[in-house]
């Protein structure tokens, strides 16, 4: 990621936090004029959004330090951290909504002001939505794990407002005021859901989990494609921390072949996988033939 990326992606985290606050506000006074149980159950998780903000903007102003002699490697791995304990507050969230939720199954009550009530939501809702479609699509462009699950957690948020609407809609129709708890239930087990995909996505990423099939598919295309005077590559290893792509193997060049050369196909290689990975750290060890293969292999072009 670039100075400039680093600074939208801060921007982004930031503004998140008064934003949060705004329609976090909009939907308890949404809860206020009705008395809904599943509207207090959607004004909650939004309190979650106003933490989760504040947690994803400091985690990304640290992940985004230069790497240093305590952390050569970089600071990357510190949005997992946000994104992990965003999914863990995601789920408590939905605890909290199953508790109170329960507490009004046995002596549900009709809704006061609904109109009123539901037209405050709808917009808290539209707001989101907007907000969590150009975290996602910003994080996903800037790589940024914690941007990526602040973005998803904003929209299980509009998924459950959206639920709300509808079931709220269903109690000023047919009258039953049963409904209202029965929803907050059923969009729990939703934001139950969505908390447990943001939290192993997350750990994926502190496990060192490699890169997706087809991103890996696209280093071995460039590998294979600007090796041209190596005999081969083995040992391919990928891993993402944050924003970087970290991309190791082994480089097989002739044992006659002076260093100068063998340095310029690694040269090569790099400017290829930046091509595809741009910010990629990679490394690159180089040996003679004769040495057993392992690992990940790639096939290499051979010049016609």
């Amino acid at each position: 990621m670039d100075g400039q990326g680093n600074l939208t992606v801060q921007r982004l985290a930031f503004w998140g936090i008064p934003l949060s606050l705004g329609v976090m506000g909009l939907k308890m006074v949404a809860w206020w004029v009705t008395g809904s149980v599943a509207l207090l159950s959607d004004g909650l998780e939004s309190t979650v959004n106003v933490v989760a903000a504040c947690i994803a903007y400091f985690v990304i102003r640290y992940a985004q330090k230069p790497a240093d002699h305590d952390h050569p490697f970089g600071h990357h791995k510190a949005e997992y951290l946000s994104a992990v304990t965003e999914g863990a507050l995601i789920v408590v969230a939905a605890l909290m909504i199953v508790n109170e939720a329960i507490g009004h199954l046995a002596a549900p009550r009709m809704l006061d002001a609904p109109v009123l009530g539901l037209a405050i939501n709808f917009g808290a809702g539209v707001i989101n939505a907007v907000w969590a479609r150009l975290l996602i699509r910003t994080g996903r462009k800037y790589r940024s794990a914690a941007l990526v699950a602040d973005g998803q957690h904003i929209m299980s948020d509009v998924v459950t407002s959206v639920g709300v609407l509808i079931g709220l809609l269903l109690v000023i129709a047919t009258g039953y005021a049963i409904f209202d708890p029965v929803l907050a239930i059923l969009v729990a087990i939703n934001i139950i859901y969505q908390g447990w995909k943001v939290i192993s996505h997350s750990i994926g990423g502190l496990m060192d989990q490699a890169v997706e099939p087809e991103e890996e598919e696209a280093i071995k295309q460039a590998i294979a494609t600007h090796a041209a005077g190596s005999i081969g590559v083995h040992d391919l290893k990928t891993r993402r921390a944050g924003a970087v792509t970290f991309v190791d193997f082994h480089l097989v060049v002739p044992a006659a072949m002076p260093v100068r050369q063998a340095h310029d196909i690694c040269d090569r290689l790099e400017d290829a996988i930046r091509a595809v990975h741009p910010g990629a750290s990679i490394a690159i060890h180089v040996e003679p033939e004769g040495e057993r293969a392992h690992g990940i292999r790639v096939k290499v072009v051979r010049d016609a």
